[in-house]
């Protein structure tokens, strides 16, 4: 049974999934840009990176955790 995402995961927990890419993309998370970003990757929570830049973390999870 594959890992079940939290507003605790870290971005690079997510970008490791199949569809994480894909859905973190759709929500135009800035972090996949952020030349910054890649140096903090293994650190960044999904929820603090939403809550900074009003992401619906609900949603975002909702589809990350969808089968």
């Amino acid at each position: 049974m594959p890992k079940k995402f939290t507003k605790n995961s870290t971005l690079a927990e997510i970008l490791a999934s199949e569809r994480g890419e894909k859905i973190l993309a759709k929500y135009n998370l800035p972090c996949l840009t952020c030349p910054m970003a890649k140096f903090e990757i293994q650190n960044l929570k999904v929820g603090e990176v939403c809550k900074m830049y009003e992401i619906n973390i609900e949603k975002l999870l909702g589809e990350l955790n969808k089968k």
